[in-house]
């Protein structure tokens, strides 16, 4: 199971794939010229059962309180890479030891309404371990089938009023949870990985 599963990604990792943004489905978003993008970078956690490891963020955080999202953050000055960034906040935010971490390949960057240029790293868990959340910043961390959050059709195109504008975004729900914005423009370039 675990070697099919590596061999899907890997392979899905290899094609072709641009970078994406929070502005996808806003053609008209005029962006300011000169903008400074700071590095981050998320960890695509997959378990040897194919799940995918999410959170849900603190509500008292400043910025998307409440929200799903993939364990990750700004890429500090002591990491050296966006994967050794991901690896990082994954062992702060969920306590994943970055040694059962293979990571299998990063995707294209995506940008972010609130000016980040995120890096996603794909990784396999390699045998289980005792998520624990970092308070401060996660309420809750829970899975849901890979299979679900790549598959194109569960994929729907929602919108909201947004500093004065209608903006429109992906969304994947699962169960109560809500995913949408950049955790699920993402998880729509890895679904169009899968099945390309």
């Amino acid at each position: 199971m675990q070697t099919d599963l590596r061999h899907r990604l890997t392979v899905a990792l290899r094609g072709p794939g641009a970078d994406s943004s929070d502005f996808d489905l806003n053609p008209d978003t005029v962006l300011p010229p000169g903008r400074v993008l700071r590095p981050a970078a998320v960890l695509l956690a997959v378990t040897e059962d194919a799940r995918l490891i999410l959170t849900k963020r603190s509500a008292h955080l400043k910025h998307h309180p409440g929200q799903i999202a993939f364990p990750g953050g700004k890429q500090d000055p002591g990491d050296p890479t966006p994967v050794d960034a991901a690896l990082r906040e994954a062992e702060e935010e969920i306590g994943l030891p970055r040694g059962q971490v293979e990571v299998l390949g990063t995707m294209p960057a995506h940008e972010t309404v609130t000016s980040y240029e995120v890096t996603p790293v794909v990784g396999l868990i390699r045998g289980t371990f005792q998520p624990r959340a970092e308070l401060g910043e996660v309420a809750e961390i829970f899975s849901v089938p890979l299979a679900h959050v790549t598959d194109p059709a569960r994929f729907r195109i929602e919108g909201r009023r947004w500093q004065g504008r209608h903006r429109r975004y992906y969304t994947v729900p699962y169960g109560p949870y809500y995913v949408w914005g950049a955790t699920a423009r993402i998880l729509r370039a890895l679904a169009d990985r899968m099945h390309s």
